[in-house]
């Protein structure tokens, strides 16, 4: 059985603000949780609908029904498990290698497609403005597929680490030189912007490297890509020439 109380904590994990107060985040299906148990992430409490996870003690487990966890589940077709687990404090950044710096991004699915990239990738550090969607939005945790167990992610005053960084800054923009023609490093920090608006103009003014993907299309009507297709666009170039 599911308790009211553990109800009522586990869907107000929904919200910001309550992971935020309970340091409490939760994450549901087999391999997402798998994942993030091996990453070492501390779990608080662990909800199946039958017996699985042999290496989590029994008193970490609550055996529940198929009805307990559609209440409990985000998801619109809940799967067989739910894992509760503390919010880690955040590592410290490595400032080296290339980094990816999301400036206000705000979908949850484009965030957790884009931590999957970085680790498709081999990309270890996203730094992201602290108005990005919350890295522990159930939908961002879906959307990594695993991949948050691999890939540290720090909200910090991104111009202001910008503005100290001593790193080549990529911005992604329209009128930027061609990705496929320019010669690219092993480090630097590379910025994706904001879903509507793209990067900001604060953040514009440090970028010291403008690129763009060309359109190859005949009546070059299309306004923008996906913030996640461009990622992996940017990314695959980048790891291609190195």
């Amino acid at each position: 059985m599911v308790s009211k109380n553990q109800i009522k904590l586990i869907t107000s994990l929904v919200q910001k603000k309550y992971r935020k107060q309970h340091q409490l985040f939760f994450a549901e299906g087999e391999k997402v949780i798998d994942e993030l148990l091996k990453a070492n992430f501390e779990l608080d409490s662990l909800y199946i609908t039958k017996p699985m996870f042999e290496g989590v003690l029994d008193s970490k487990k609550i055996l529940i029904s198929d009805s307990d966890l559609n209440k409990i589940s985000a998801l619109s077709n809940a799967n067989d498990s739910l894992a509760v687990f503390k919010i880690p404090e955040q590592k410290p950044i490595q400032n080296h290698g290339l980094i990816v710096g999301l400036d206000d991004i705000r979908d949850p699915g484009n965030f957790g497609t884009i931590i999957r990239l970085c680790d498709w990738f081999g990309i270890s550090q996203i730094i992201c403005s602290e108005q990005t969607v919350d890295l522990y939005n159930p939908k961002v945790i879906q959307a990594t597929m695993g991949s948050i167990a691999r890939v540290s992610v720090n909200y910090i005053d991104l111009e202001k680490y910008l503005s100290k960084s001593e790193l080549q800054i990529f911005g992604t923009f329209m009128d930027g030189e061609n990705i496929y023609k320019k010669k690219l490093p092993n480090d630097g920090i590379i910025i994706f912007g904001n879903e509507a608006n793209g990067i900001s103009k604060n953040i514009e003014l440090l970028v010291n490297q403008k690129v763009a993907i060309p359109r190859f299309g005949n009546l070059q009507r299309t306004e923008s890509l996906n913030v996640a297709t461009a990622t992996a666009i940017i990314l695959s170039e980048f790891k291609r020439m190195n």
